[in-house]
């Protein structure tokens, strides 16, 4: 385990991203030989042929649909798309029902012990009910607050362990779980941005700055939810609410899985949202080295373990972009943690984190060996120690 910058570098990247004439003309005057240009026509027309047939395929498979709706006597396309909403209302409600079951203590005694819990549905920024849960010391004032961001795929419920962790130690706990995931509004495993997931967590935010009143507030945010919690960070009005930010797995470098994914991304998200690369699904790769662990991740019905939805993918690329773009914006104390072996993110692109971003506290710990999911490798409560260890320095520095 390793603690500060560590070393370990990356191969230079050609970027032609920026916004800045100055930095892509060269670029373009140095490769678009005569040669490059038929390689490029070549490739836009490939690529423009490649969409016509998806397009057409997708028209024909609507179209199928919809003729076969009309001679089951099912009526029109908006009967279809009233179908398609009840269906997503009664997979919600079924969503929700399971949420609920999903046990709030370890063991029976925990109220005995000292711990209270709960669940709340919150409206979101969009009137979109939000599952939420609360554990919270019982008979002793909160030292601070931790608000949980789970990552893509996944829902509050599997951070139990790591919430009565926290209470044992006088923070309270409040964990959402976004939309499209766990026991919220919305189509399982389909988020159609990011930043609704943001605007959410103001609106989470505000409500437990108004119950709690002057108790200190952190964010953390696993894997893509560590993306979502960097990016509201950089919000003046978001990042005057918090006394800090720790980040677990986050996702800051993702690339697609092939070159063409990401060309045609934009346009794919806006013709079929919903539509499932089934290339994506990334449920082989391990996260955890506890064979317990995965085996509790992936036999969980609120767990998503389809192939990604194309508008999901898009806007995971998208705040990735985004973020790679302005870690030296970034001014809020964090805390980054990742594992060195680590298949889903990428460590190199925390230790860049650490490295450019401007905030005056900052700490970067990384894990020799481990994998993605750290609150549930093995060593979790030493993981979870650290988490607490910073908060608490933290709460130090508030209180000199």
């Amino acid at each position: 385990m390793e603690r500060g910058a560590a070393g370990g570098g990356r191969g230079d990247e050609m970027m032609m991203t920026s916004g800045a004439t100055g930095r892509i003309v060269p670029v373009f005057r140095s490769v678009l030989s005569r040669r490059a240009l038929l390689r490029v026509a070549l490739a836009l027309q490939s690529l423009f042929l490649w969409l016509l047939v998806l397009v057409g395929r997708l028209r024909r498979r609507r179209a199928g649909s919809e003729t076969a709706t009309a001679e089951a006597g099912g009526g029109t396309w908006k009967a279809r798309r009233r179908r398609q909403a009840k269906a997503e209302e009664e997979d919600v409600r079924r969503r929700r029902a399971l949420a609920e079951e999903v046990p709030m203590a370890e063991d029976a005694d925990a109220e005995e012990q000292g711990t209270r819990s709960e669940t709340f549905l919150v409206a979101g920024a969009r009137r979109n009910a939000l599952f939420c849960r609360l554990w919270a010391p019982a008979a002793k004032e909160m030292r601070g607050i931790l608000v949980i961001i789970h990552g893509l795929n996944e829902h509050s419920g599997r951070y139990l362990h790591f919430a009565e962790q926290l209470t044992a130690c006088g923070f309270g706990v409040y964990a959402m779980d976004w939309i499209g995931h766990g026991g919220s509004d919305g189509l399982h495993g389909y988020v159609p941005s990011l930043d609704y997931v943001i605007e959410d967590i103001e609106v989470l935010l505000d409500k437990i700055m108004m119950e709690n009143p002057g108790v200190p507030c952190f964010l953390l945010g696993h894997s893509t939810g560590g993306a979502v919690v960097l990016k509201a960070s950089l919000y003046p009005h978001i990042r005057e609410k918090l006394e800090g930010i720790i980040l677990t797995s986050p996702a800051l470098r993702v690339k697609p899985a092939h070159p063409i994914v990401g060309a045609v991304a934009p346009i794919f998200s806006l013709l079929a949202p919903k539509f499932q690369f089934k290339g994506a699904n990334k449920r082989g790769i391990p996260v955890s080295r506890d064979p317990a662990a995965l085996l509790a991740k992936y036999s969980d019905p609120l767990v998503y373990t389809g192939p990604i939805r194309v508008r999901t993918g898009h806007e995971i690329l998208r705040i990735s972009s985004y973020l790679l773009h302005n870690l030296k914006n970034v001014t809020v104390p964090f805390m980054v943690l990742h594992g060195t072996a680590d298949r889903v993110t990428d460590p190199l692109a925390s230790q860049d984190l650490y490295k450019e971003a401007a905030s005056r506290h900052k700490d970067l710990r990384l894990y020799d060996g481990f994998l993605h999911d750290l609150l549930f490798e093995p060593e979790r409560d030493e993981i979870g120690a650290e988490i607490i260890g910073w908060m608490d320095g933290m709460l130090r520095r508030q209180a000199v």
